[in-house]
């Protein structure tokens, strides 16, 4: 690794309101906290490997009738900016992004319910939520957390499953993440996606979301969607796959944005201990909600 990214990997987390988060979104906070959104924007909500980028780009081919060569215009933190990023190697911040671009937009975020500007709530916009089986998300963070060198080391795999556990990553808990936007879906009319749904039937997700957006298209319309959101559609797609992304960033020489995209992935990577600790662990965190997460399909 060169000093350069030696250097990068030094950066640690800080904490926003008690949500661990990079020093740079710490030090931009207050702005992200200030914005104020169109009450035409839609706001795409997740905690990271969640599926972010499959919805980003599924609500994209929506909004523009599957015309796949308009959704190539740019890469998708353009396109679909990143609300709480401050500006990297060949990307505008999320924010200076937002003021260069008319409502409707479509913004991303990885905040935490209580961390999203208030705006969005009073301006009632709508919020696409994807949810992922906290051991499946686990794993893939971990996966890019190796190649994400803006983000801590993820040192050894037993050790980065207690820092999971413990919310001591990049955006905080998981499971505060999906039980804050879950227990506030209605009153908020959030629309909560699974990934585990997405995998199973995509063609029934991507007809649940055009509803939500008040969209109605024809079979061949849907069924280009679904094929141009195919794991392997994205994976070779340059403007969803993140190698535009500087090396600085992202080395894509230890793995790929989009590694897997599968389900029950956790079964290669936890012992039966490990499990079973997690388990336990699990069912105190989650105990007063029933959030009908599948850990296999």
């Amino acid at each position: 690794m060169s000093e350069n990214q030696d250097r990068k990997r030094s950066n640690l987390l800080v904490q926003v309101e008690g949500v661990h988060v990079m020093e740079h979104i710490a030090n931009n906070y207050n702005k992200v906290s200030a914005f104020c959104p169109d009450p035409s924007d839609l706001l795409i909500a997740t905690y990271p490997k969640a599926g972010t980028t499959w919805v980003q780009e599924t609500v994209d081919l929506l909004l523009h009738s599957g015309d796949s060569e308009t959704c190539k215009s740019a890469p998708i933190p353009v396109r679909m900016p990143f609300l709480e990023n401050s500006a990297r190697p060949g990307i505008p911040s999320g924010l200076d992004l937002l003021k260069a671009m008319e409502p409707p937009r479509v913004i991303k975020t990885h905040l935490p319910f209580h961390l999203v500007p208030k705006g969005f709530w009073e301006n009632k916009c709508k919020v696409i939520y994807v949810a992922r089986n906290a051991k499946d998300n686990l794993v893939s963070y971990f996966y890019f957390d190796q190649m994400n060198l803006t983000h801590p080391d993820p040192g050894p795999w037993e050790g980065y499953i207690q820092k999971f556990m413990h919310g001591q990553l990049a955006w905080g808990s998981w499971y505060d993440h999906v039980k804050g936007y879950w227990e506030e879906r209605e009153r908020r009319n959030i629309l909560y996606l699974f990934y585990e749904d997405m995998k199973e039937n995509p063609r029934r997700e991507v007809e649940r979301i055009m509803r939500y957006l008040d969209l109605s298209f024809s079979d061949d319309i849907i069924s280009r969607i679904v094929e141009l959101t195919s794991f392997k559609s994205m994976k070779d797609n340059p403007m969803a796959n993140y190698t535009f992304m500087s090396k600085t960033i992202f080395d894509l020489s230890l793995y790929t944005f989009m590694r897997k995209g599968e389900v029950g992935d956790w079964m290669n990577h936890f012992t039966p201990q490990q499990a079973e600790e997690f388990d336990e662990d699990y069912e105190k965190k989650m105990k007063h909600v029933n959030i009908p997460f599948r850990t296999q399909l």
